[in-house]
């Protein structure tokens, strides 16, 4: 039985190693070493157990019977599963979240979007598209969609650091000033078809192989 002294613990070495593997550090299909990670963090095996099972949740890692873990491999397939399940849950919290928000939650949301404009790097870019993409969602005050949809943003996290880490460029996000506009206006429904698209047109591609150029895909999407 896992004491709740080791649930902090536990969290933290899963919060570490997702960003790891979200920003390419660890790589796909490197197994996870229970071992080393327990020696690393200074901690018996039972909260890097419960830490490969978190990462197991996010569908960053699998567990192979007789093996252990390894990261999962990722494919284009996986890419439209990701994009189209974000498209409709978060136009669902979008549309729960918006009688919620306010002028200081949407100026946020705007300082955060031109932050992300200015960004040189896109580990700086992709947490300040997630933090706007937070900002807004978070009012539907329905948790477990929150926690689904956290977990999908990791999952297109990894695409986009595969796609631009050594390829990136400054670029500007008119579709969140879209969202922002029509959300001002009171046009939810609008707000939530340009969050729907935004997130979700990459399923829609029909890519001639599973190695389509990822930085293509990702070229305006977040």
């Amino acid at each position: 039985m896992v004491k709740a002294t080791d649930s902090p613990i536990s969290d933290r070495i899963a919060r570490i190693l997702a960003d790891r593997i979200i920003s390419g550090e660890i790589q796909p299909g490197v197994r996870l070493r229970q071992d080393h990670i327990a020696t690393e963090f200074g901690t018996s095996h039972v909260p890097v157990r419960e830490a490969f099972r978190a990462l197991q949740k996010q569908g960053l890692a699998e567990n192979e019977p007789w093996r252990g873990f390894r990261v999962t491999e990722f494919d284009v397939a996986e890419l439209r599963e990701v994009a189209e399940m974000r498209a409709s849950l978060e136009s669902l919290a979008l549309r729960h979240a918006a009688p919620n928000l306010t002028r200081e939650i949407l100026a946020k949301a705007e300082e955060v979007t031109r932050h992300g404009d200015r960004a040189g790097n896109v580990r700086d870019w992709e947490a300040a598209n997630r933090k706007f993409h937070n900002l807004i969602l978070a009012p539907c005050q329905m948790p477990r969609l929150l926690r689904t949809i956290d977990d999908l943003q990791a999952a297109s996290a990894r695409f986009l650091f595969a796609a631009w880490r050594s390829d990136w460029e400054t670029r500007t996000d008119h579709d969140h000033r879209a969202i922002l506009d029509a959300l001002r206006k009171g046009q939810t429904e609008f707000a939530c078809a340009t969050l729907a698209r935004h997130v979700g047109w990459i399923g829609k591609r029909k890519p001639a192989s599973k190695n389509v150029d990822l930085r293509e895909t990702y070229e305006i999407s977040g």
